[in-house]
């Protein structure tokens, strides 16, 4: 096998499949591998942990066609230290891969890509398929994910269900004690119901370069597949059943507020401070007197807080929130104003953007 290709475009391939490979616990050295294949000019980078696989296609001149894998993590760092501009030339020879470029030159012990995992195929004609613009995408995930769960004893909740409704697509994460949904693309044809482990979704976030415009999605029984320009993140889905969870989402609320988001912010935030010695727990309060809302917490060892901001109420309410999954919210929400609803101190909050129905943010009240 040989390859010639510029460095700065190895190092980025490199770096994009070694995060997956580099690191793992798992029981098979050969996973800490990256996979090097060379087939009629085409050069793939391939790494898998079993759960999840990343491939790069890299564009080269001068190939030779041949395979083997190599370190990864090792592979990765001694090529980002090269120059840049200059030309990379890979030669394996048996199980040995010597790498030049310019006066640089190493060799690193591989090993036989026979012992490497194949990786399951989704044939693109029996897919289910999706495609949408890489900002939307990035948008939709970042105010969806904060709501998964981290309990492995829970698997369903580790990860983001795909779902279409009403002829949308629409993503949803719940732990339990928030609910996040957002409306991700308005009209698809195709249906899907999978849950994509959080942790591959964080993969394909961090895989995403300035130059990717549009990204593909694909489904099948067991797998998804997400096509970022030379990038192709796999991985299993979660096996298990979503909650029904749109029954969880309050129709309508007896107390509703339109609030400016960065003043409560700025007044979770301050509660927040005095909120850490007792859960984060902090009391939301609608008040027609004061004609205000207001945000409290009380430390018995730090002091107490309460800051208020002056809005429309037209009802008395109470509710006891986590500091930290009200922030969570908050920062995800993109409109100056935000919709704050809440019936009595049992039921659920639901905030939205003013201006928009796409997402939607639910939080359990804490009993207090």
């Amino acid at each position: 096998m040989e390859i010639k290709i510029i460095q700065e475009k190895l190092a980025k391939a490199l770096g994009a499949v070694s995060r997956v490979a580099a690191g793992t616990k798992a029981s098979l050295p050969i996973l800490n591998n990256v996979l090097i294949r060379v087939d009629d000019n085409k050069v793939s980078l391939t790494t898998t942990n079993l759960d999840m696989a990343v491939v790069s296609y890299l564009p080269a001149t001068q190939c030779k066609n041949g395979v083997i894998t190599v370190p990864a993590r090792l592979m990765a760092e001694f090529v980002s230290n090269l120059p840049r501009g200059e030309v990379v030339n890979i030669v394996s020879k048996d199980d040995k891969v010597e790498i030049r470029a310019g006066e640089y030159s190493s060799i690193i012990n591989g090993a036989s890509a026979e012992g490497f995992p194949e990786l399951p195929e989704i044939e693109d004609d029996k897919a289910v398929k999706f495609q949408m613009g890489v900002d939307e995408f990035k948008a939709g995930l970042s105010q969806v994910m904060i709501a998964a769960s981290s309990d492995m004893t829970r698997p369903a909740l580790t990860g983001v269900y795909f779902n279409t409704f009403e002829g949308a697509l629409y993503l949803a994460a719940t732990d339990g004690y928030r609910l996040a949904e957002r409306k991700f693309i308005d009209k698809v044809q195709s249906e899907v119901a999978a849950i994509v482990p959080t942790v591959s979704l964080q993969e394909v976030l961090r895989s995403i370069s300035d130059d990717v415009e549009e990204i593909e999605i694909l489904f099948d029984e067991a797998q998804v597949r997400f096509r970022l320009g030379e990038i192709e993140v796999t991985s299993k889905l979660i096996d298990g059943s979503f909650p029904d969870y749109r029954q969880l989402i309050p129709k309508q609320t007896e107390i509703n507020l339109e609030l400016k988001r960065d003043e409560l912010v700025r007044i979770t935030k301050l509660a927040a401070l005095f909120a850490k010695e007792v859960g984060g727990s902090i009391v939301c309060e609608s008040s027609v007197e004061k004609g205000g809302f207001s945000v409290a917490s009380v430390a018995n060892e730090l002091g107490e807080n309460n800051s208020s901001i002056k809005v429309k109420v037209e009802a008395d309410g109470k509710v006891t929130l986590n500091s930290r999954f009200l922030l969570d919210a908050l920062n995800v929400l993109n409109d100056k104003e935000v919709e704050f609803g809440f019936s009595n101190k049992l039921d659920p909050v639901v905030l939205r953007d003013k201006k928009s129905t796409e997402y939607v943010h639910i939080i359990m009240p804490l009993k207090g």
